[in-house]
């Protein structure tokens, strides 16, 4: 099992481990006699593709490959076709089954692609089934590439939770290659789907189109994985985990009742707010950092986007979830269809009202099975570059939209909310005073490589040659990953 993201990335490289694959690792449990994951975000002796190789040839019969997202892609797939060719590959993940065609043609080394959900489809794999007989397989066959028909959605119930003991390390916050936090981090999932239909979102599909329906874990198998995680942060990467309040609550109850002492990350609709009786369990039970989708202040756009909330149910959740001492982040999506500039840069006056502690904010997109993907193209002035790419418009290109998230940032971002932040951070345990202190040691370290990452992205971009790293005692330490959550 390989994770082949290394490289440039944000400051929240390392954080999360890849899941996915160890998802597909345990899975393999009893059809396999050994698994060996490499996550080359920490494996660093095999960021060499001749040093991997020679491990690869050594040691591996069989080498299955994650790609999830669009991070660095390019540079992943150059790194994938120089491993050998002699040893059968094969590559799934999100971002691999919406590039089938283009991963073939890329990487001649490749032998199979799995597309959609891969753990029954690995399974028939290794137990020898004919490759025509397993829906879901791309395959080489005679010099051209055959696409069995789609697998249908596995049952959440029936697949084994990941195989957290091929770890050889833990998952923490660095950047650049510097530690920033003690704290250690882990996802768990309880849920697979969502009931909701909102119009920008394709995340209750699957890169097939295929809708993902809603359906949940026993909690006691919840529960007995919680059992087994050693971080200290968990992420609860369901899509919504309130979407059935009763057993949100269940799950309280019994963390509680099992004595689980983690924080814990969760993904959210605002309308949690309507439920005082289960936020009182949740603050109790350890969740302290809520990702909420707003998405826009602006009742038009949300009801293009089919939300189904109002400003004003906004600020009234809002107003009762800032009662508690819950860390709030707010999505938004700016540069979407009518939106004018003014309108864009309320985003941040709009987060502070309504007292988010932290904001993100990403330009629309066109997904492949995106409602949008039709509005845009019959919207005159509107267009995207690619699937899965960026939409502009004649009035409001890549380099307005550039200005205009600048501004979005350094209107939220103040000194003084960085250091609000800081505060509730340290305040309900998201970090402690002795990292607050270890990252002021460190910051000599880390701001010479955010410049001299910032530099070379630009020279790249200019297609000129990168300027060396600086010296600071820690240059073998910059190039690590993230994973997007």
């Amino acid at each position: 099992m390989l994770n082949p993201c290394f490289g440039d990335s944000t400051a929240t490289m390392g954080v999360f481990p890849p899941t996915g694959q160890e998802y597909i690792a345990a899975s393999l449990k009893g059809f396999v006699d050994k698994i060996t994951l490499l996550d080359l975000r920490y494996d660093k002796q095999y960021q060499d593709p001749q040093a991997l190789s020679r491990f690869i040839r050594a040691e591996i019969d069989l080498l299955c490959i994650g790609i999830q997202w669009d991070a660095r892609f390019e540079s992943i797939c150059d790194f994938i076709s120089q491993l050998p060719a002699e040893i059968t590959t094969v590559v799934g993940g999100r971002k691999a089954t919406e590039e089938v065609e283009y991963l073939f043609g890329r990487c001649p080394n490749i032998d199979m692609i799995v597309r959609g959900e891969g753990e029954e489809i690995i399974q028939q794999l290794v137990s020898g089934v004919p490759y025509p007989e397993i829906r879901g397989l791309s395959y080489r066959q005679d010099g051209s590439v055959v696409h069995n028909e789609n697998h249908e959605l596995p049952d959440l119930t029936h697949i084994a939770f990941p195989d957290r003991s091929l770890r050889g390390h833990d998952y923490y916050w660095s950047q650049y290659g510097v530690r920033l936090s003690r704290h250690t981090f882990d996802t768990v999932l309880t849920t697979r789907g969502c009931p909701f239909k909102c119009k920008f979102c394709t995340f209750s599909l699957n890169p097939l189109g295929q809708k993902r329906e809603y359906t949940e874990r026993p909690l006691e198998s919840v529960i007995e994985e919680l059992k087994t995680v050693t971080a200290d942060i968990v992420l609860f990467s369901d899509d919504n985990l309130f979407t059935n309040p009763k057993r949100a609550e269940q799950l309280c109850d019994l963390i509680l009742e099992n004595g689980i002492k983690k924080s814990f990350v969760v993904q959210a609709r605002i309308d949690i707010a309507k439920r005082r009786p289960l936020l009182d369990k949740l603050q109790k039970a350890g969740f302290k950092v809520f990702l909420l989708g707003v998405e826009s202040p602006h009742d038009r756009i949300l009801t293009n986007f089919q939300k189904g909330i109002t400003q004003k149910e906004i600020r009234e959740s809002l107003a009762i979830l800032t009662q508690y001492d819950f860390y709030l982040h707010g999505y938004f999506i700016y540069g979407n269809i009518g939106e004018t500039e003014e309108e864009m840069l309320y985003i941040p006056k709009f987060a502070q009202e309504i007292g988010l502690d932290s904001i993100s904010f990403q330009k629309l997109r066109v997904e492949k099975f995106s409602p949008f993907k039709e509005i845009v193209e019959s919207t005159p002035g509107y267009y995207y570059t690619r699937i899965g790419g960026h939409v502009y418009s004649d009035k409001y290109g890549p380099k307005e939209l550039k200005r205009i998230r600048n501004r979005i940032r350094a209107s939220f971002y103040t000194v003084r909310q960085l250091l609000r932040i800081a505060a509730k951070a340290r305040r309900i345990g998201l970090v402690t005073g002795r990292d607050v202190a270890g990252s002021l040691v460190r910051l000599p370290l880390v701001l010479p490589l955010m410049i001299w990452s910032s530099l070379n992205k630009k020279n790249r971009k200019r297609k000129t040659h990168a300027v060396p790293p600086p010296s600071t005692g820690e240059s073998s330490r910059v190039r690590q990953t993230v994973q997007n959550t």
